[in-house]
This record gives C-alpha cells, sequence and structure tokens, in this order.
C-alpha cells in the first residue's frame, strides 16, 4: 500500500497549563480536532497513514488551556520577500487578538525583514499596538518594510533571545517559511522558550497544500482592471495588439483566473506550458492568423513563462533569495511581435503593459482584507497555545495548522487540469503551440 509520506505532526514548546482569557462559553478548538487531507478519498490508498488511519492535519482555533502567560509575552513580527496587498490587514489582525483579547502588551515590529534582526543594518524595531495599527489596513505595502536575502540563522535567532522574544510572528513566501524553519530548529537546538509562526503570502498563490494565499484575489481584480485597458486599446486601432505581463514566476495562476474572470484575453501564456515563438504552430503564427481573422488581438504573460525559449540565457544570475533572476519576457515578446510584423505586409498598433509592481502596492480589496484578519487571528492563537514550527492556512475550505517543513515548496498549475482547459476554452488558443 502506497502512504503519503508528509509528517503533520505539529511541534509545541511544553504543556498548556494556563487558562485562555477568553470568556466561556466559547468555541475552544481542541487539539484532537483535525481536517481529513482530502474531503473525498478518491485515492483511498494514497491518503492513509502507515498505521491505517486517514491522513489529516490539526485545526486551527483558539484553545482552552494556552501555554503563555500573557503578562510575560514578548511578540515581534517581521514582514519579507516582496511586498502583496494584505500585508498590514495581516499586522493588524496580530496586534489587535494579541492586545485585546489576550491581554499582551509588548509587541514588537521588525522593520526591513531579517536585517531587522541583524544589529550592523541598523534598523530600530517600532512599538506596535491598537493605537498605531488602527488604520494601516486602508494602506498598501507593510508598515515594517520588507527585504530580500539570506540571514545568518545563528545571528537571527541572537537577537530573539537577546530581546527575550518568545512569541515570533513571520509574514513571507516560500523563501520565508524556510528561513522561519531553520529558525525555529535553531531556537529548538537551544532550548529556548519561544514559538515561530509562518503567515504565508505570495501573490502568486503557489504555496504547496495551501488553498488560498493572501493577496491573489486583489491580484485578480487589479489584473482584470488593466485587461480591460488593453482590450480598448487593442480595438482603438487597425490590427491593435494589447500585451500585459503579470506576476507568476514559476505558476500561472493569476494569469489563468484573470482570464477567465475577463474573457477578453485571447492568448494566456504561463510557465507550466512551453511555447515556440516561430513555426506553422508557434505563437507569432497564431497571433498572425489572429489578426488576419479579428483585427486585434490581448495577450496575457506570466513573468515566468518563455524562459526556455531559444536566444534567452543559459546561464541564469540568481537575486538576493535565491530565486533565478529572470529575463523579460514582457520586453522580448513586444520586440519579437515588432520584428515579425515588420516583415509581413501588416501594420500593427502594440501597446506593452506591466502593472506588476503597481498591483503588488495597493491595499487589500474586501475578501482578502477579511481573509487576512482570520490568519492573523488563527496566528495568535496558534502561538498563545506554545506552537510552533508551524503555519496557519486554509486548507479544504478550513483553517489549519501545518508544519512549515511541508510547505516550504511551490506548487504549480496542472497543463491537464481543469484550470488550464477552461482557459483554453476562454482564448480559443491551440493546446499547444509547440512545433
Amino acid at each position: 500500500m502506497d502512504t503519503f509520506t508528509h509528517d503533520f505532526t505539529i511541534a509545541r514548546l511544553g504543556e498548556c497549563d494556563i487558562r485562555s482569557p477568553f470568556t466561556e462559553p466559547y468555541p475552544f478548538v481542541p487539539d484532537e480536532h483535525r481536517v481529513l487531507f482530502r474531503h473525498y478519498l478518491e485515492d483511498h490508498d494514497q491518503f492513509i497513514t502507515a498505521d491505517g488511519t486517514p491522513l489529516s492535519v490539526e485545526a486551527a482555533g483558539p484553545r482552552k488551556m494556552i501555554y503563555f502567560n500573557p503578562a510575560d509575552v514578548h511578540a515581534a513580527i517581521v514582514t519579507c520577500g516582496g511586498l502583496c496587498p494584505g500585508i498590514n490587514d495581516v499586522i493588524r489582525s496580530v496586534v489587535m487578538e494579541l492586545y485585546y483579547r489576550y491581554g499582551v502588551r509588548k509587541i514588537t515590529g521588525i522593520r526591513y525583514g531579517f536585517q531587522g534582526l541583524i544589529p550592523e543594518y541598523g534598523h530600530t524595531p517600532v512599538e506596535l499596538n491598537p493605537e498605531i495599527v488602527k488604520d494601516i489596513h486602508s494602506l498598501g505595502g507593510s508598515i515594517l518594510s520588507s527585504s530580500r536575502g539570506n540571514q545568518h540563522i545563528a545571528r537571527v535567532v541572537d537577537t530573539i533571545e537577546r530581546e527575550r522574544i518568545n512569541l515570533f510572528f513571520c509574514i513571507g513566501g516560500d523563501g520565508t517559511m524556510k528561513a522561519a524553519d531553520l529558525i525555529a530548529d535553531e531556537i529548538a537546538g537551544r532550548n529556548l522558550a519561544a514559538a515561530v509562526i509562518g503567515i504565508p503570502k505570495t501573490i502568486d498563490n503557489d504555496l504547496n497544500l495551501i488553498d488560498k494565499t493572501f493577496g491573489f484575489d486583489t491580484a485578480i481584480s487589479e489584473v482584470t482592471k488593466v485587461i480591460k485597458c488593453a482590450h480598448v486599446e487593442a480595438k482603438g486601432a487597425p490590427c491593435g495588439i494589447g500585451l500585459v505581463k503579470v506576476m507568476g514566476r514559476e505558476s500561472g495562476f493569476i494569469a489563468a483566473w484573470a482570464t477567465l474572470s475577463h474573457n477578453d484575453v485571447n492568448v494566456a501564456l504561463v510557465p507550466e506550458v512551453p511555447f515556440d515563438m516561430r513555426g506553422e504552430k508557434g505563437f507569432l503564427h497564431y497571433l498572425e492568423q489572429r489578426l488576419r481573422r479579428r483585427q486585434h488581438a490581448v495577450i496575457l504573460v506570466a513573468e515566468g513563462a518563455g524562459q526556455d525559449l531559444e536566444g534567452t540565457r543559459n546561464v541564469r544570475e540568481t537575486d538576493a533569495s535565491g530565486n533565478v533572476k529572470l529575463f523579460d519576457i514582457g520586453l522580448y515578446l513586444k520586440e519579437e511581435i515588432n520584428r515579425h510584423f515588420a516583415a509581413t505586409d501588416m501594420d500593427i498598433n502594440l501597446k506593452y503593459i506591466d502593472p506588476s509592481y503597481t498591483i503588488r502596492s495597493v491595499p487589500a480589496n474586501a475578501g482578502d482584507s477579511s481573509y487576512c484578519h482570520l490568519l492573523g487571528q488563527y496566528a495568535a492563537h496558534a502561538g498563545m497555545a506554545g506552537k510552533t514550527g508551524m503555519l496557519v492556512g486554509l486548507f479544504n475550505n478550513e483553517f489549519v495548522h501545518f508544519p512549515l517543513k511541508a510547505v516550504t515548496s511551490r506548487r504549480k498549475m496542472d497543463p491537464g487540469g481543469s484550470l488550464w482547459l477552461r482557459v483554453l476554452e476562454a482564448t480559443g488558443q491551440p493546446a499547444s503551440m509547440k512545433n
């Protein structure tokens, strides 16, 4: 019998022997409350553990007994990686929950990511309280700012130990969750009573096992506005082309869902589906056919699409976070499209739009804002209960605890799955643009 190999056990600092300050009756969640790995176990064998029980994860929520005495807690919050709609909403929610519901009075904001825990950078931490965070959900970005790049884990934990931080919230993406996992391991190795709680942030919605990451809904809403503009530009001139580049380093979820949210996209290009530029089945040939037939086209391309095309660099540099630096597929397509049609009898009018940083910087929409509020609450509950080395996330439409090690990888869209098939139906593009 095949078994799923992930261990979803959540580490904790010790026994919880302090009564929660929440007044009963209150819907406390016991540790025994589990969420099945799949609501419907189609492949039954795959989701059965070695001892024969269905695979499940720990449900999130307030515990009746907690580990930390709120009067003794020094909580800290850090935001890392790229900006994303909703970061301030999460910060606000964590602060409000800790301060008003648990009575925690010492909450510190770490500025400029993990750099803020390395003294040489000189980033002074800030006090966080309800008065400071009350209106930040109306702002984009992060009031704590952010940074990329690896920092020395032992030195990070040195600061956590020196400042007597015992509740550490890390808001970030895949790289941040990996770093948080290493920090939790270092803390455990030193036998410190400090909990590390991750709150997953990736606008691309590509974190393994998590149903949805915050910022994604806002991104779709904002991209849809840009698509409308590109469509107007494309139809406003003979043989008009609206070319829009959106986020999506390794996964094309934003491009796919934005295409479905606004049916004016005629070609969607994503990292999971390779394509050729030239040839009878290539992208340029299809685009020319489209223009001759309909006189306009809207192209939506994810930033990680086409990275294997001929003429791109074979040896790639990496950024401060260790991510491969992508060549600019948007500018590449713009140049290749112009070059191709210059050799034909068609005069095109191409407008190129890259709204990526604009989208990352806007405040969260209503859906993301409410989701962020819940994430912050559940993170506070987990931390006060002494959970550590874990993150909170939405799974099977329920909030759960995942060990950091189980989630630190990216997921990709299935080119043979229903989502991509719906995209093909919406655009009318061929299933393959490979010769």
